[in-house]
């Protein structure tokens, strides 16, 4: 199996698919096509907040400083 690529990685490349579906478009609103990729992508930043949350807590208060910077 291939392995999947880095959550990062997709994130960016949901940001270009949609600044790029974008940048071409008369009427942005009206296309399920765009919309979906907006969901996807900010369902992936979502994601990613709420594990970093997550590292914030479990760090507790000696390792604030650490896991803001990680």
């Amino acid at each position: 199996m291939a392995k999947k690529k880095a959550k990062e990685s997709e994130e960016v490349t949901l940001k270009m698919k949609v600044s790029a579906k974008r940048a071409g478009h008369s009427n942005p609103k009206g296309d399920a096509a765009l919309r979906a990729l907006r969901k996807r992508l900010k369902r992936e930043q979502r994601k990613r907040r709420a594990l970093a949350l997550r590292r914030k807590h479990a760090a507790g208060k000696k390792g604030e400083g650490a896991a803001a910077s990680a």
